[in-house]
């Protein structure tokens, strides 16, 4: 790997969020990546010139921009233990999926209304918090009230249901990591289903259809 320039870390160095380490070659002779929070950007080794977009492998195709992306989601989801998430498991799960939810987002509540088919597919939903409208909101202090239960996965189908929850809020919950861990992924809105290979595979999709794509992004 060729180590950046000092002319592109001078020019880094302007740039919010990006640190040294941040930036690294490409493939391509003289054109280096810098990764801004979600954003990949390519920049010139003079630090003159930066663009965005997908950088391609022309023989084979690949979407060389896109296999870094998948990595960094898989990376800063796998630093999330289970335990932090509300989780509807079958007992032996084929795939795994990450969803990035919102109590009142109508899209989310169709899924969640078929979390017994995709358990029964095979599917594992692991469930974190991403209320869309932001901190100190009604859709951020139920999913505060979510984890604040007792029984979380009962409160998460209630509140999903449109019901009233009684919990209060209580300290150390993980909704504004997951909310900034969403934000960190590029999420554009819920719910975000990510699979375990990093694969950000859209919104919502059937029991079926979930199922069939999980299927490709497993097919070496």
């Amino acid at each position: 790997m060729v180590p950046a320039t000092p002319e592109i870390l001078r020019a880094v160095a302007a740039l919010a969020g990006v640190k040294p380490e941040n930036v690294q070659s490409t493939p391509v002779p003289g054109i280096f990546e810098v990764l801004r929070g979600s954003d990949i950007l390519y920049m010139t080794r003079d630090g003159q010139y930066a663009f965005s977009g997908d950088l391609y492998q022309v023989p084979t195709r690949a979407n060389l921009t896109e296999v870094h992306r998948r990595e960094m989601r898989r990376k800063l989801i796998d630093a999330v233990p289970e335990s932090r998430m509300v989780v509807f498991s079958p007992p032996n799960p084929k795939y795994t999926v990450t969803v990035f939810t919102d109590v009142d987002c109508s899209y989310c509540r169709a899924l969640h209304r078929q979390i017994a088919d995709y358990n029964r597919l095979g599917v594992s939903v692991r469930y974190v918090f991403y209320p869309r409208t932001g901190p100190d909101t009604a859709s951020w202090h139920k999913a505060e009230q979510v984890w604040c239960s007792a029984d979380r996965k009962a409160a998460l189908t209630k509140a999903k249901l449109g019901e009233t929850l009684e919990a209060p809020v209580c300290a150390n919950t993980p909704v504004a990591q997951e909310y900034e861990l969403g934000r960190a992924i590029g999420l554009e809105g819920t719910p975000g289903i990510v699979a375990a290979n990093g694969a950000l595979v859209g919104g919502y999709l059937p029991p079926d259809a979930l199922v069939e794509q999980l299927k490709k992004e497993q097919e070496p």
